[in-house]
């Protein structure tokens, strides 16, 4: 079941505001920048980078992916490897708010959000 109005809202005022700490200064972020998407029941993260040979044109890259279980009332975390899948976040596989998630993405404690 996807969120409702009031939840959306939430999410996108906590996640915005996540979003906008880590965002690089002004003038890089032609070349680097964050963004947020929030469908069904997951809050995903990714950065935006232009194409090498083609700078006008943008790519997302996901990095961090929260997925919320109405039936256990948690969130799960996810990584996505190189092999460029979805994986359960080892360290802390599964948070009760989206603030926890957000918290353990900011921590990073095994490098794989960031690099």
């Amino acid at each position: 079941m996807a969120f409702n109005d009031l939840e959306r809202k939430r999410f996108q005022k906590l996640v915005g505001a996540f979003i906008e700490q880590i965002r690089p200064p002004g003038h890089i972020r032609p070349q680097l920048d964050f963004g947020f998407r929030i469908t069904s029941q997951s809050i995903e993260l990714f950065e935006i980078r232009p194409q090498w040979d083609k700078p006008k044109i943008k790519h997302e890259h996901s990095f961090a992916k929260a997925t919320y279980v109405r039936t256990r009332d948690q969130w799960k975390i996810y990584w996505k490897r190189a092999d460029l899948k979805w994986h359960g976040y080892e360290p802390a596989p599964h948070v009760r708010t989206v603030t926890d998630f957000l918290a353990v993405v900011k921590e990073d404690q095994y490098g794989c959000f960031y690099g």
